[in-house]
């Protein structure tokens, strides 16, 4: 079946006590067994060990992706968690993308840090900068393509396939494509991380994360680090993702055409310094986002001429655009990286992987695209 069939069905189906066609909540804590010789006949005992609604959006995500099957959790950054637990130990090694989400910074160099797990933030679009920074105790490679905020790509099938010659495992965090315009475990890679707060959710109504496996010994590692930690999704979390899922390519097709019309009216504004968005044909690794990608997605940065200063009143003061931490949602956001999402990264850090004080990130919306250019346009001509 196709991808938008799939993200209806997959994981679902009508309930089998009333004919629901929704999956219910089932919001309890234990599981009544039988006997105790059939103890989990039917599958579930307790939920922080299982739990049937956010069993139907790990399958139907598992589906989406291609993978072995997948663990869910109460948060993206507890996904990432629970991959750093389930895979390394103290005194391993882990590569990860210089340009990650802030917290995946924080989570890596203030936490496991702590443990006596190094870390290397490498440029992972250089292949030659990855082989580089690979050691006898690297345990894992970690990407992110693309990068919050810069946009910047990683050759996935290239960094999977010198992650295989070594026997490292390769995660990448697919939260900004979706498997709807990009599949890494297709490419090679063996996990493939999602905040589902952003596109899966898509309404600004949950935080949730995933981690899909591309084996099943590789998820079983995942689910009993799950169990032992109770790094769970609420199931009420869990059923308004499942209905989030169900209009995701229609929403990824759309919220791509908006932001590909608003990437080509600031390219063209006299106030604006500079744009990257990787559907313009100035963006440095276009080949390499139509080469794995069939979409070039909803996000994108720009900077105002002028600066910071110029930068900081044009948040302030544009309308429509939301001043807010998060992205993927129908509603359209404007954020400022510097201070907001990487805030926790190191000034000289964030010069020099290109997060510079004036960028101004876009999460492109479901609005009409006339209307967002229309209060862009106002706004920078207050400048």
């Amino acid at each position: 079946m196709g991808f938008s069939t799939r993200q209806i069905h997959s994981g679902v189906e009508p309930d089998p006590l009333t004919g629901a066609i929704l999956t219910p909540i089932y919001q309890t804590t234990t599981y009544v067994q039988p006997s105790v010789d059939e103890y989990l006949s039917k599958g579930y005992s307790y939920s922080r060990s299982g739990n049937p609604t956010v069993r139907a959006l790990e399958k139907k995500l598992t589906d989406l992706e291609g993978g072995a099957d997948t663990t869910c959790y109460g948060t993206g950054m507890a996904a990432i968690n629970a991959l750093y637990l389930a895979l390394l130990n103290a005194g391993d090694h882990v590569v990860v993308s210089d340009v990650v989400y802030g917290g995946t910074y924080r989570l890596s160099t203030q936490v496991f840090a702590r443990f006596g797990v190094s870390f290397s933030f490498v440029d992972t679009s250089s292949q030659d900068a990855v082989r580089a920074a690979l050691r006898d105790n690297t345990r894992l490679i970690l990407t992110e393509s693309p990068a919050n905020p810069t946009m910047k790509l990683t050759d996935l099938a290239a960094i999977s396939a010198i992650a295989a010659r070594h026997a490292i495992p390769h995660a990448v965090d697919n939260t900004f494509l979706t498997p709807y315009f990009q599949r890494p475990l297709e490419l090679g890679a063996d996990y493939v991380i999602h905040s589902t707060t952003k596109y899966f959710d898509g309404h600004n109504a949950t935080v949730g994360g995933a981690v899909v496996a591309k084996t099943a010994e590789q998820d079983q590692k995942l689910r009993f680090i799950q169990n032992a930690t109770g790094m769970i999704m609420s199931p009420q979390v869990a059923w308004l993702t499942l209905q989030g899922c169900k209009t995701l390519s229609v929403r990824m097709e759309r919220q791509s055409e908006n932001a590909q019309a608003i990437a080509e009216f600031l390219a063209g504004h006299p106030k604006v310094a500079q744009v990257c968005y990787p559907g313009l044909p100035d963006f440095p690794q276009r080949e390499l986002a139509s080469r794995q990608a069939s979409g070039f997605g909803a996000m994108l940065w720009f900077e105002v001429a002028g600066g910071l200063a110029a930068g900081k009143r044009l948040m302030d003061t544009v309308e429509l655009w939301s001043l807010a931490e998060n992205l993927g949602s129908l509603e359209s956001l404007i954020t400022h990286p510097a201070t907001m999402t990487h805030a926790d990264v190191e000034e000289a850090e964030r010069q020099r992987i290109g997060i510079t004080d004036g960028l101004v990130r876009l999460s492109v919306g479901l609005e009409d695209a006339e209307d967002l250019i229309a209060a862009l346009d106002k706004a920078l001509a207050a400048l």
